[in-house]
């Protein structure tokens, strides 16, 4: 799955890969997006705080919450096995919004209304 990933958030503007203490993350800037377990088992990614209890209630054998230290986050994970392609490039495409300029995201949108 990381390989899916990667290839989708690798093709999203100023997304960066990088390594940290064991873990895939991708950025903006230091903003992280995407980050994945060390385990590579679930993936953490950007979602509106006010948003993720209602999502992790309604599908907690798919979604769950995030570590405590970083429930301050706009934050939630996902069991990998549990969503399929286009789920994952849905939520990843998501969380990469909510971190990148408003004006980057509408040229993408822009750019890709015909696939």
């Amino acid at each position: 799955m990381l390989d899916d990933v990667r290839r989708v958030a690798m093709s999203l503007p100023r997304t960066e890969e990088h390594l940290i203490h064991g873990r895939v993350k991708f950025r903006i800037r230091s903003i992280v997006y995407v980050a994945f377990s060390r385990d590579q088992k679930t993936m953490g990614f950007a979602f509106p705080k006010e948003l993720r209890r209602a999502l992790v209630e309604g599908e907690p054998d798919k979604f769950l919450m995030p570590k405590e230290s970083e429930l301050r986050f706009n934050w939630v994970c996902v069991r990998l096995n549990a969503i399929d392609a286009r789920e994952m490039r849905a939520l990843i495409t998501e969380a990469w919004r909510m971190v990148v300029p408003r004006s980057v995201a509408a040229a993408h949108d822009g750019s890709h209304r015909h696939e």
